[in-house]
């Protein structure tokens, strides 16, 4: 008698995974490989995911972390997450042949801090050290004129030289309850900061942040898939702890742990940004193997964002 497997629902989180500047970055990439041909160079991964990464390896793609590893007379791919000001430059006094991955709406965060510095402003950048992103919006602007606030502590402890003459950015990745927490204290302590006219972290962000909290509270734990390097994919595990649940990342269906899924009866499951539907699929059918899998899909957001192509691939 062969053992009946133990049930298992599933509550499969909408939206989630590709977001439309993740669509248009890995498009933009496939393009120039047909346009150009291999190798096309992209600098630092075109998004934060190693199986996109490797399949556009395999079509041709190339990538190196630093702008003098391309050779010359290759094209050459800035990632989704941003640049400084500076690659561009260097790429063009090369006479290298690049094209600009940046989500749009980084870009937008991009033209911000540029007004705000030209109009006098001090920057209080709210974001991660070291993330590519805000790298990227820090090398926009003079040294000096940007401070990064990583927490509730450091928006309550930062000293600014001009109190009065303050805006305020942030990076399109967070959490947007810790966000909301650090923004009201900044007001709080400086009535005059500059507030943006619109909300900085993107739609995705928010639409698979709030995806997470609805089943959260319904769930016994939450796989989020996503890469570790992923800030938006980490944001959603940290929203489904605070839900109830327990949570953990995975990058794909091996790496689902059957031990940790010990007296799970409903478990929720959603993806990073960067993360493509196929490895939803590929760690739904891994659980499947064990369990007795009902699927639930949510009702959600629709997201119908579309980013146009960089003029050089629009007729491509």
């Amino acid at each position: 008698m062969v053992d009946q497997k133990p049930p298992l629902t599933l509550l499969i989180a909408a939206p989630r995974g590709f977001c439309a500047g993740v669509d248009r970055a890995i498009r933009i990439v496939e393009l120039a490989l047909e346009r150009y041909g291999a190798p096309v160079y992209v600098r630092h991964e075109i998004v934060h995911n190693k199986y996109v990464v490797e399949t556009l390896k395999a079509k041709g793609a190339i990538f190196v972390p630093e702008l003098d590893q391309v050779p010359d007379g290759v094209p050459v791919v800035f990632s989704a997450h941003g640049v400084p000001k500076a690659v561009p430059a260097k790429a063009e006094e090369r006479g290298l042949n690049y094209l600009d991955a940046t989500c749009p709406l980084v870009s937008k965060v991009h033209r911000q801090a540029e007004r705000l510095i030209g109009n006098g402003r001090h920057i209080l950048f709210v974001g991660h050290a070291g993330h590519p992103e805000v790298i990227g919006t820090f090398g926009q602007v003079p040294e000096g004129r940007m401070t990064l606030i990583e927490t509730a502590d450091d928006a309550g402890t930062v000293v600014p030289a001009d109190p009065e003459n303050l805006a305020f950015l942030t990076q399109t990745t967070l959490s947007v309850d810790d966000t909301a927490e650090i923004v009201e204290i900044l007001r709080r302590r400086f009535p005059s900061i500059l507030v943006p006219r619109s909300e900085d972290i993107c739609y995705a962000t928010s639409n698979r942040q709030a995806a997470v909290k609805a089943i959260g509270r319904r769930c016994d734990a939450v796989l989020v898939i996503g890469a570790s390097n992923s800030s938006n994919s980490l944001r959603l595990v940290e929203v489904a702890e605070r839900e109830g649940a327990r949570a953990r990342l995975v990058a794909r269906g091996s790496d689902v742990d059957f031990g940790w899924l010990e007296g799970v009866r409903t478990l929720g499951i959603t993806a990073g940004a960067s993360a493509p539907e196929v490895l939803v699929r590929e760690v739904v059918d891994r659980i499947a193997e064990r369990y007795d899998v009902h699927e639930e899909p949510m009702d959600g957001v629709e997201e119908r964002m579309v980013f146009k192509l960089p003029a050089g691939l629009q007729a491509a």
